[in-house]
């Protein structure tokens, strides 16, 4: 008998991992098992009225470095408001004598004040004075974002929120000497950029407007950052600067919730070239240039020396690390800042590397993500995301996989040659596959597709579950004496296949239907035609078999995987596969997974097999929308967060045309906006090593203009900087080492180093390569090993 309770978490919640049930005493006797499921309780908050705000706050703490800051603009904005009032405008950008009657009235209002600010610096007053009628478009962001959530928070009873008071500033935005600040300077003229003007001046305007900045990358935080820089005067054609842009997607209907640049007619519009005109409407004279290039190896005579050493900077918006890495490499390379942020739902990141002070992106990595175990997924799941990760590997292994190896073996006559040539049980799994599509599970019309669906239905939902029993019976105990079905292992019943029920006849269309797709089959949307199909199939009988075994440890699957063929077994399902002359005329096309039409039954077919999946296990099942967002993998991109990240960066990006060279100037920013929490922090300083007396960070290296032989350059070191050369490399290539043999070594000695690295490497040294990156090891004078930077050796020009 199944007994349901609840309880709450007062008292009762002993850890982590474990709590008490409390009272069981009129319970039935406890057998075994049991789901123990988390219900987020409703916290009720109470906030203080304004008034009893303003003079009793409660702060936000943004940044700890400036623990102080919050009370001090809290009085600030109390003065702006009574200042405006008295007068009727804001202070006057950078005008000494408005500042010295704000700073009098600040001082009257925290005089009166109960939060009054003991110790205050004046001049952070004065230039909260100075710089009040200004507006930037990196702070409305910031702010913008912020409010927002805290709107939807209101709205939505969802995520915590702000208590009661938050005060952001960034004040190190601004240069250290501020004597080009005039009342003058900072004057409006009538231009689109009076109120940036305001607080930085029109001498900083022009520097704006000169930057030249690659954006990699025109998504959602890419969006963001080209409208905050169009905005900003970024990259003008008045004053030589310009934006390009990267990014090789095509917009889709998804996009559109949050890549505010691109609207419903846009769709399957190259991105970057849609955001590039988006700006320019929004600031015709801003200067930007669309490419369609991913970025990586295969582009770098695009993104070569004549492109990178222009630029002021680099702004990432990419959505994976691996491109991320490379751009960081890049940047490093070329010695140029780069401005890294990211988001995930409501948490966001922002990252800035300025070349000679901080560490880079990739000198610290997150911890791999988690992965489902493989033995969880195909026997023993409990979370329907499990069951909806399985569905899609069913999806991508029946629609893609093996329909791809059938295409290559119709589409290449080398095939077979190479498939026989891969490693461990690879050529028994390809074959198969091959097999499968072409022969046992080949369809020739529309019923045979239907039929391929319900035997589909049959073999993973009834016939696995009662193999799986079989193996392990309901009361099966482990070598403990444990129950086996027990903690995270649910045990499963097989499900009786109803065309009355909607999800197993949803099954069985959206299972046909791909199935026809891949062949070029007519599809058959009609769900009454297919259940009369269904009915004309014939469904073998299944009985469990002994000796078959099945995974339950990780070590398990791993060592079925990667267990060898039979040789035999593999020749016999060589003949078996008919040869390409007997399969004129067929055509096999795999799918490629796409969330965003609701028409192609790709999601119709993960929602069934997952939540008939859920079924067999007892999980409870997930509609459409949430299947979507799982299988699809999709995180949602907030635009809130969104907006709040891209204006952190563009106030980095403000920092770095100021040129600041001190490191507190800079921030790192961590976010969250459910909590809320907002963590700023310095960048982390570039890791020092040394060598002899030579310090040196990832931004150094030796550079060494060519040509030089390979005995020459090994002589240079020695001379010039006291270091034997033990080994060198280019890449993987191994140039020179120690324990070479000797005629290879000597062969190489009195050859030019460009023409060792094309000897080795066997590859040409393409025509835009201007430098070669050598990596050496080395001893010192006492023969000691020594870590010392790379070299860039300068090709002749």
């Amino acid at each position: 008998m199944k007994q349901t309770f609840t309880f709450n978490s007062s008292g009762q919640v002993l850890g982590p991992f474990t709590f008490s049930i409390g009272d069981t005493s009129s319970f039935d006797d406890y057998v075994r098992g049991g789901v123990a499921t988390q219900v987020k309780m409703p916290k009720k908050l109470q906030f203080k009225s304004y008034t009893e705000a303003l003079a009793n706050p409660e702060f936000v703490m943004t940044d700890f470095a400036k623990f102080d800051r919050p009370a001090l603009l809290h009085i600030c904005f109390q003065a702006l408001q009574r200042f405006v009032k008295q007068t009727g405008a804001k202070p006057k950008p950078w005008s000494s004598v408005d500042a010295d009657k704000f700073l009098e009235t600040f001082k009257e209002i925290n005089d009166a004040s109960p939060a009054k600010v003991e110790d205050f610096n004046e001049d952070i007053v004065k230039t909260f004075s100075h710089i009040s009628a200004g507006e930037l478009v990196a702070m409305d962001a910031v702010i913008g974002g912020i409010v927002a959530q805290e709107i939807m928070k209101a709205c939505s009873g969802k995520f915590s929120p702000l208590y009661q008071w938050l005060y952001f500033d960034s004040l190190e935005c601004l240069p250290e000497d501020k004597s080009s600040l005039t009342e003058a300077n900072c004057a409006p003229r009538g231009s689109r950029y009076d109120s940036i003007a305001a607080v930085f001046g029109y001498d900083f305007q022009k520097t704006l407007g000169g930057l030249k900045y690659f954006v990699v990358g025109a998504g959602a935080i890419g969006c963001e950052l080209l409208k905050n820089f169009a905005m900003l005067g970024v990259g003008t054609k008045s004053d030589g600067g310009r934006i390009v842009v990267t990014d090789m997607d095509l917009i889709e209907k998804s996009n559109l919730n949050r890549q505010f640049l691109f609207r419903p007619w846009d769709v399957q519009k190259p991105k970057s070239d849609t955001a590039a005109a988006a700006v320019a409407k929004m600031n015709p004279d801003t200067n930007i240039i669309a490419h369609q290039n991913r970025v990586g190896p295969e582009t770098e005579q695009t993104y070569d020396d004549d492109f990178f050493e222009p630029l002021d900077g680099v702004a990432n918006a990419l959505d994976n690390v691996e491109a991320r890495l490379y751009m960081d490499r890049r940047c490093v390379y070329y010695r140029k800042p780069l401005l890294e942020s990211g988001t995930l739902g409501t948490k966001g990141n922002v990252q800035v590397v300025v070349p000679f002070l901080t560490e880079s992106y990739g000198s610290s990595q997150d911890p791999p993500e988690k992965t489902i175990p493989m033995c969880t997924l195909h026997n023993f799941p409990n979370a329907i995301e499990h069951t909806l990760q399985w569905s899609r590997d069913m999806f991508e292994g029946e629609f893609k996989h093996v329909a791809e190896n059938a295409a290559y073996y119709l589409g290449d006559p080398k095939f077979m040659e190479r498939t026989l040539k891969l490693p461990g049980s690879q050529p028994l799994q390809v074959l198969e596959s091959v097999k499968k599509a072409l022969v046992t599970e080949r369809p020739r019309d529309f019923q045979d597709c239907v039929a391929w669906a319900r035997n589909h239905f049959e073999h993973n939902y009834h016939n696995q579950i009662l193999q799986l029993l079989h193996n392990f019976p309901k009361d099966q105990t482990t070598s403990s004496g444990e129950p086996f079905w027990s903690g995270p292992k649910r045990c499963p019943h097989a499900l009786k296949f109803e065309t009355s029920n909607p999800v197993h006849l949803d099954y069985v269309v959206s299972g046909a239907n791909l199935k026809a797709a891949v062949y070029g089959i007519p599809q058959v949307r009609d769900r009454h035609l297919v259940e009369e199909m269904v009915h004309k199939v014939e469904v073998p009988e299944f009985v469990p078999r002994s000796g078959v075994k099945i995974a339950v440890t990780e070590a398990d699957a791993e060592a079925q995987n990667n267990a060898l063929p039979d040789s035999d077994s593999l020749s016999d399902l060589q003949a078996s596969i008919p040869s390409l002359n007997d399969l004129k005329g067929v055509h096999v096309t795999p799918l490629e997974f796409e969330k965003d039409d609701d028409l192609n039954f790709h999601i119709d077919f993960i929602v069934a097999a997952s939540n008939l999946r859920a079924e067999n296990y007892d999980i409870p099942p997930a509609d459409r929308h949430k299947s979507k967002l799982i299988a699809g993998k999709i995180i949602p991109a907030i635009a809130t967060t969104t907006a709040l990240v891209s204006g952190l960066v563009t106030l980095e990006l403000i920092k770095l045309a100021q040129g600041h060279k001190s490191l507190e100037v800079f921030k790192n920013g961590f976010i969250n906006l459910a909590l809320p929490f907002f963590g700023f922090s310095e960048p982390v300083t570039a890791p020092k090593n040394k060598y002899y007396e030579n310090e040196w960070t990832l931004w150094d290296r030796f550079e060494v203009d060519g040509e030089m032989t390979l005995a020459e350059f090994i002589k240079y070191f020695e001379q010039e900087h006291k270091l034997e050369i033990t080994m060198l490399s280019q890449n993987v290539s191994m140039l020179y080492s120690f324990f070479m043999p000797s005629a290879k070594r000597k062969e190489r000695m009195e050859m030019p180093l460009s023409e060792v690295v094309r000897k080795v490497s066997k590859r040409k040294i393409d025509p835009h390569v201007r430098a070669l990156v050598l990596e050496l090891c080395a001893n010192d004078t006492d023969g000691e090993d020594v870590e010392i930077p790379y070299v860039k050796y300068n090709l002749p020009k």
